[in-house]
């Protein structure tokens, strides 16, 4: 029994894995109702939906303060995806935020190194190689941290750059809203706050809509994702070579020394749209 689960486990989290927050529209008007869809799976596709006992942070920040999120103000969406249902106010540039709480999973060794692999975690699996650890099994702790920056109105504010202080976050260096098709975009990644270094990055696009699903099939990362390196003081850059909605994503894990547990990973998206 104990395998028949490990197997399906292994499934889930090599079919869904990112969790980002998306829009059909990351431009919207002032004073106007609106919802933002939490998906958890992949850019194009959600699998399944995020509980409210989950989140240790949801908030939106714009004119300068920071408004949490109240439970109230989520639904579901076909079980499938989690929405957030909020009003704009003045113009300006917003970001959105959601943190989860650290969960553990356990992996036998194929699927944990299928799992690196999938998600581009290649330090640690390099690693593992390097090691002669491949056929070790893995029980990892593990959390999500997702950040959204659209426009509301015309008029651009300084709320796009706000650091939201979660274990792991991108953070712009640029309003991206400034940015059109063919400018480079730079950002840094932050983990507790400090610089992150050396760090394996993502980032792609969607030009289309998005979709969920409740079968088995997931299409993978977008075939153009871009792949860099972070530099010392935690930075990277990439140009914007497409319109659409972007993402950038990463995911830091770490060799764990807690009792019980073998790795630890923080996760982080940050989309927004040109």
């Amino acid at each position: 029994m104990k395998k028949i689960l490990l197997i399906i486990i292994s499934f889930i989290i090599l079919s869904a894995h990112d969790m980002f927050l998306r829009m059909d529209s990351f431009f919207l008007d002032p004073n106007t109702s609106s919802t933002i869809h939490l998906y958890n799976g992949t850019f194009n596709e959600s699998d399944n939906i995020i509980t409210r006992d989950r989140m240790l942070d949801a908030s939106i920040v714009h004119s300068g303060i920071r408004n949490l999120i109240d439970t109230s103000q989520w639904s579901e969406l076909d079980s499938s995806i989690t929405v957030l249902h909020f009003k704009t106010g003045e113009p300006g540039t917003y970001v959105a935020g959601v943190s989860t709480r650290a969960r553990d999973i356990e992996l036998e060794a194929k699927s944990f190194n299928e799992y690196l692999e999938h998600d581009g975690v290649l330090d640690i699996l390099d690693q593992r190689k390097k090691d002669g650890t491949m056929d070790q099994s893995a029980i990892e702790k593990y959390s999500k941290h997702v950040k959204i920056i659209f426009q509301v109105g015309e008029e651009r504010s300084e709320d796009w750059k706000t650091v939201l202080d979660y274990p792991i976050e991108f953070v712009p260096l640029t309003n991206p809203y400034d940015l059109e098709k063919g400018d480079y975009m730079e950002m840094q990644l932050l983990r507790n706050g400090i610089p992150l270094s050396n760090q394996l990055v993502y980032g792609g696009f969607s030009d289309g809509g998005h979709s969920h699903t409740h079968g088995g099939d997931h299409e993978p990362h977008h075939h153009d994702e871009k792949s860099m390196r972070t530099d010392a003081k935690g930075m990277f850059k990439f140009k914007l070579d497409h319109g659409g909605k972007w993402y950038v994503r990463t995911i830091h894990m770490v060799l764990s020394e807690e009792p019980g547990l073998t790795h630890e990973s923080n996760w982080a998206t940050l989309t927004f749209e040109v």
